[in-house]
């Protein structure tokens, strides 16, 4: 099955290697999205305070995320040149490695975090039961950090064989467990939004067992592990930090950027809040096949430039532009003319219902757009070259429209629709950047290294 796998990658049709690797990364994704709107269901029921206090603590959980996925980033790069390079000693040893970074950084985290929770939310203005209910969740979720690492190393490991079905499949199965958790915890057992966070580190903990066990089997693994390979080895380690903490810093930092928009978006009255939370909701749904593609290509272009076949990774990034692209268009057809309807499911103020739907027609206009840049930072990940992904995600916000929301606010511009301006005008420009950095052809220099004396 590897064998198929990798000679699908290398040698066979491209855009049939893209979407065999895409669609189960579609699938997690679409999955996960229920789990998230199931989860935000479950406590709701509880109560106002408990709903903002899990609102609260949404930044401080992306952080996490942020780091999880960074080092994963990194073993994705690492593993699928390995690979490529029928090099399998030492994609083995960076596995092995990143699952040890993984456990080191989460344990870390996990201690720091839950004794430092409470005095993070007060310097975020949470008091009384908003405080109380928010500590409480944020400590129970520090405390699984490990289970959320664990996760993310193994996804890693599998996308970089050029397997994303496994990691699918792990992952439904724990949002499925997690569902049926949660009105356990929350309500039968009585525990309320503690209930909530148990529910998601005891799903992920459970699946985390199955997730080691395929990892050191032999079945459905193209990498056996051995427990030699989690030894710390400082020549593997270094490679895995240098490629996986540009897109960590990245995504942290955008995540910061997005909640600084936010809170310029507030001035303009929270019906403009309302429309754009509503629009980007809606908008969200037709950007999962664009990202499932840049998963994808992430694989493809990190196998073939370890393979040396640089002509190959690169019509595999056009053709992935292609197929996202054209994808996202028929949605983005579809949808512009039923907008008003889209947003009427959401709300019935008329207002918010005109002003979302023009917000949400702007983003369809300009949806191959998102097509190129999600493929361009797959093709940035997967080279391994993530200080460019890096860039052009905090420079989309932090240079370009952050700067254009506060010149609108300078020169008392408070028009809505400038907004959505600026932000279309962000995603124009940091597409060009973008296409100039691809052009540079610094992506197609690998990121591996040969050291063999290192590699005990």
């Amino acid at each position: 099955m590897s064998k198929d796998r990798s000679e699908m990658i290398l040698r066979g049709n491209i855009a049939k290697a893209i979407l065999t690797l895409a669609l189960p990364i579609m699938a997690s994704n679409l999955i996960q999205t229920f789990y998230n709107l199931t989860d935000t269901f479950f406590v709701s029921k509880l109560g106002t305070a408990q709903m903002a206090a899990m609102q609260i603590t949404f930044p401080l959980i992306f952080l996490l995320i942020s780091l999880g996925a960074g080092l994963s980033i990194g073993g994705i790069a690492l593993i699928s040149q390995y690979i490529g390079a029928n090099d399998r000693r030492d994609a083995r040893k960076i596995a092995g490695q990143l699952l040890t970074a993984s456990m080191i950084a989460s344990v870390a985290v996990a201690i720091v975090g839950y004794f430092s929770a409470e005095s993070v939310l007060k310097l975020m203005n949470a008091e009384g039961d908003l405080l109380k209910y928010a500590t409480s969740f944020l400590r129970i979720m520090f405390l699984g950090t490990p289970t959320m690492f664990i996760t993310f190393a193994f996804n890693g490991i599998k996308q970089g064989e050029g397997n994303t079905f496994l990691p699918m499949v792990i992952s439904s199965l724990s949002v499925f467990l997690n569902i049926a958790l949660d009105p356990l915890f929350i309500f039968v057992f009585d525990m309320g939004i503690a209930g909530a966070a148990i529910a998601t580190v005891l799903s992920r903990g459970v699946f985390n067992i199955v997730a080691l066990y395929l990892l050191f089997s032999k079945k459905h693994n193209t990498l056996k592990l051995q427990f030699k390979d989690l030894k710390i080895n400082k020549h593997y380690l270094e490679q895995i930090i240098s490629v996986g903490m540009p897109a960590a810093f990245g995504q942290a930092t955008t995540a910061m950027g997005f909640a600084v928009m936010n809170s310029f978006i507030i001035s303009y009255g929270q019906s403009i809040v309302a429309a754009f939370a509503i629009g980007n909701r809606i908008s969200s749904l037709i950007f999962m096949p664009a990202m499932g593609i840049a998963g994808a290509l992430s694989t493809i272009i990190g196998q073939n430039i370890g393979a040396g076949n640089i002509k190959r990774a690169n019509k595999a990034f056009l053709t992935s532009v292609g197929l996202a692209s054209i994808i996202m268009s028929i949605g983005a057809i579809v949808m512009y003319f039923f907008t008003d309807q889209l947003v009427g499911l959401f709300t019935d103020d008329a207002y918010i219902i005109s002003e979302g739907s023009y917000y949400l027609k702007m983003i369809l206009i300009t949806i191959p757009l998102f097509g190129f840049f999600n493929c361009i930072n797959g093709l940035f990940q997967g080279s391994g070259h993530t200080i460019s992904a890096m860039f052009i995600n905090m420079g989309r916000l932090w240079l370009l429209r952050i700067p254009m929301i506060l010149l609108l606010d300078y020169f008392n511009m408070h028009n809505s629709k400038y907004i959505w301006y600026a932000m279309i005008l962000s995603n124009i420009i940091i597409v060009f950047v973008g296409l100039g950095l691809y052009l540079t052809g610094r992506w197609k220099q690998p990121v591996i290294k040969k050291k063999r004396k290192l590699a005990a």
